[in-house]
């Protein structure tokens, strides 16, 4: 009887732990379900800061794109260190797809390092340009001119990002050597108010939100940067190279007066994407992420999204970018569709801003007019933008 009931309780103990084993092997299964769902529709974005307009807007990339149903896209934005090390994230950084960079990087790295970064332009492409990056000098009120910041204290942002690039290349141009340092945007106005360092330089969507609380009592004011600031050598380069932007009182109601304007630069700030290979796992996501966020363009120009998406046109171009494969053929698709959205060649308003400074300076040389009044700037530009719409609308009835 002994031996019949071991033997019963054997079974039973050998039953009862092949069930354990198959609930075991039920539960592994679930979870690799749920996690093949959630990585199929996953997409990141890695940006450089949170106060970055690159932040505002891929959160509103997110806010708008985001569909966690199966079959869906889900956009994860990342916090990242900014400058170049977006791009090294979309090109190494496993489970990076997209990031947001500036136009003068590829050629910056490129440069720096022709073997490891051998055949960049192939290997990143931009999806679309995003928003116009305009250069801010917040300088101490005794300095007027960039050129005043010779041989003085100047912070450059953080090493390697993207406002360090860019002023390394714009004070080349100048010929300005300066006393440089390396500070965040937080740091560098606190030292600029206690007279530590003499300016600090950002390079961003205007408006900054540091810039943005400061008042007139700080003693620190934005310095322009005029055509006539620039050897005579470098002024096609520079205008080639970079749009004419103006910084406003409505970006800075504290630190410029109401009607004034400094002029400046601005840099196009892009959405950068691996090239993964057609038909791969990763490429199929990233045109499903394209779709989406290309059809829903229309409702990024909500009230509650960040202002400058009125600068974004789809079919932008940057130089020295190609475009990614799915993003070229989104729009070769829907040009008829979207129409006035997106304006032939490409153009945007940085774009009609260089025709229009080149038109000025022909127009000055011709009438034998000085620098003119910011009154009659602001006249001749609208005059100019509708010359411009009407030579559109003309060639469209052709």
């Amino acid at each position: 009887m002994r031996k019949l009931v071991s033997l019963a309780m054997g079974i039973l103990l050998a039953v009862a732990g092949g069930l354990s084993a198959g609930a075991q092997s039920a539960t592994p299964s679930l979870y690799d379900q749920k996690k093949q769902e959630i990585n199929q529709i996953t997409v990141s974005i890695v940006v450089s800061g949170l106060r970055c307009t690159c932040a505002r807007f891929a959160e509103d990339i997110r806010n708008v794109v985001n569909d966690i149903r199966p079959g869906g896209v889900r956009v994860l934005p990342i916090l990242g260190v900014g400058g170049i090390q977006n791009l090294q994230d979309v090109l190494f950084l496993k489970g990076v797809d997209m990031g947001t960079v500036d136009q003068d990087h590829l050629e910056y790295l490129e440069k720096k390092d022709p073997v490891l970064y051998a055949n960049l332009s192939h290997r990143v492409k931009y999806i679309t340009k995003l928003y116009n990056s305009e250069f801010h000098v917040a300088a101490r009120e005794e300095f007027t001119r960039l050129s005043d910041l010779q041989g003085k204290r100047v912070s450059f942002n953080l090493e390697n990002s993207h406002t360090h690039i860019a002023a390394d290349i714009l004070f080349g141009m100048m010929g300005i050597s300066t006393n440089k340092s390396f500070h965040d945007n937080d740091e560098a106005l606190q030292l600029l108010k206690a007279g530590e360092i003499d300016a600090h330089i950002v390079l961003t969507g205007a408006p900054q939100s540091g810039l943005s609380k400061l008042v007139a009592s700080d003693g620190i004011h934005l310095l322009p940067l005029t055509e006539d600031d620039l050897p005579a050598k470098n002024k096609s380069t520079l205008y080639t190279r970079y749009l004419p932007a103006d910084l406003t009182h409505e970006h800075y109601p504290e630190l410029i007066a109401e009607g004034k304007t400094v002029p400046t630069i601005a840099t196009r700030t892009a959405l950068a994407v691996y090239n993964w290979d057609p038909g791969s796992f990763r490429y199929r996501k990233i045109e499903r992420f394209v779709q989406e966020f290309f059809g829903k363009i229309g409702e990024f120009n909500h009230k509650s999204r960040h202002p400058k998406w009125s600068e974004v046109n789809l079919a932008a171009e940057i130089p020295g970018w190609t475009r990614f494969k799915p993003a070229q053929d989104w729009l070769d698709g829907n040009r008829q569709v979207l129409g006035s959205q997106l304006r032939p060649g490409g153009e945007e308003e940085g774009d009609i801003r260089a025709a229009f400074e080149k038109f000025l300076a022909s127009y000055r040389q011709s009438a034998g007019r000085g620098q003119l009044s910011a009154q009659d700037r602001a006249q001749l530009y609208t005059q100019f933008k509708q010359f411009l719409a009407f030579q559109n609308t003309q060639a469209g009835n052709q």
